[in-house]
């Protein structure tokens, strides 16, 4: 047996009730049947199905390193069971982010966004897993740079001998499809300067500098107007975080999401919205198809296999995550959350309500200036 674990996230919007709401529970259903044949057949040793707003994520822990056919076939299988669902009962948007027709030995490209990261288990192994709805893959920027690279929201970069190495960050232009691997602290300047842009560059992994760690964040980074060739929408991403023992704490992963960040997406993938931090159950997006909802919930990964709240009544296995914000304690950056959407929203569609044109995944404005054409002058 393998020493390393393998912690694939592999996420998709296929349909959902009441438009880009929430997933039928028969189309769950499915995900659950489909990953159950694939530990009978060790395809994976364990599973956990959950959602964020209309997105359905799969939760899956193996020992095939990241990228494997056979997982991301699994993945695409489940998918495609719960599409069917989707279409028999004519839900909104059925199938949407499945844009290929067969399943091609990746998952990458095809529509569904995978965040997935290969280690050996620590003594304890406590992973945070990051759900985002309305949104795009550089919206964790933000975030993490705050818990990896700014002593005052982590403390451990300061007391903890191994966090004080620093971190690598491998950095992605999601344009150009290159990518660079920088480091902190002494390239912090640098990787700022980058991550600004955050129609362009975007976190892929962070490292620890400390050998005997290794990852310590991944985030899917698919962008489905780049695989689709047109812009199809946003990528509602998801990020994986390991956290203590040299790498940060678990409150020291979730306390920049007390600042309700803006990020670009919301309604129509073509507005900024405040990050909304709230429980699963929460993340159904009503008020103006949002706003941006984050979830976090936590398990460890014990021997190859989940540890949560063990639940054998639960409809998605036995595992059940700690939901971090669930309590009353988020209230107040709820709140904060709704203040700063409904400003942003009275902007009606003048920016920066509404995404610059090359971001928007609904625009008039070709067609509108086509039209104008002959009636445009030249300024005197």
């Amino acid at each position: 047996m393998s020493d390393r674990v393998t912690v694939s996230v592999i996420k998709a919007d296929v349909g959902s009730v009441g438009g880009h709401a929430r997933p039928h529970p028969l189309m769950m259903q499915k995900c659950v049947e489909r990953l159950k044949d694939g530990v009978r057949a060790g395809t994976v040793d364990d599973f956990y199905v959950t959602r964020v707003g209309d997105d359905i994520n799969l939760y899956l822990t193996h020992t095939r390193g990241e990228n494997n056919k056979d997982v991301h076939g699994l993945c695409w299988d489940a998918f495609m069971d719960a599409t069917k669902v989707a279409k028999e009962m004519k839900l909104y948007a059925a199938g949407q982010d499945l844009l290929t027709d067969a399943f091609s030995g990746n998952i990458r490209g095809a529509g569904p966004g995978a965040a997935e990261m290969e280690f050996k288990e620590r003594g304890a192994e406590p992973i945070v897993f990051f759900m985002a709805d309305k949104t795009e893959p550089s919206s964790y920027s933000f975030p993490l740079c705050k818990v990896f690279m700014d002593p005052f929201t982590t403390t451990g970069l300061v007391i903890d001998p191994r966090a004080h190495e620093g971190f690598k960050f491998e950095i992605v232009d999601v344009i150009d499809s290159k990518k660079v691997i920088m480091s902190t602290p002494e390239e912090t300047y640098d990787i700022l300067t980058l991550l600004g842009d955050t129609t362009r560059y975007a976190i892929k992994r962070i490292w620890s500098k400390s050998d005997d760690i290794g990852i310590g964040a991944v985030v899917s980074t698919e962008k489905l107007n780049i695989s689709a060739g047109k812009y199809v929408g946003k990528d509602d991403p998801v990020c994986i975080c390991r956290a203590q023992s040299g790498l940060p704490a678990v409150g020291e992963h979730l306390q920049p999401y007390m600042f309700p960040a803006l990020v670009a997406g919301w309604m129509r993938g073509s507005h900024y919205g405040a990050w909304y931090p709230c429980s699963v159950a929460d993340s159904d997006p009503v008020f103006f198809d949002g706003p941006p909802r984050i979830c976090a919930v936590g398990m460890h990964v014990s021997n190859g296999k989940f540890q949560g709240l063990e639940d054998p009544n639960s409809p998605v296995g036995v595992h059940e995550p700690l939901d971090y914000f669930a309590g009353s304690c988020w209230d107040e950056a709820r709140r904060s959350a709704v203040k700063a959407s409904m400003y942003m929203r009275r902007h009606g569609p003048f920016m920066p309500a509404v995404l610059g044109p090359e971001e928007m995944e609904y625009t008039t404005r070709p067609a509108v200036l086509s039209k104008l054409k002959e009636r445009m002058e030249k300024l005197e």
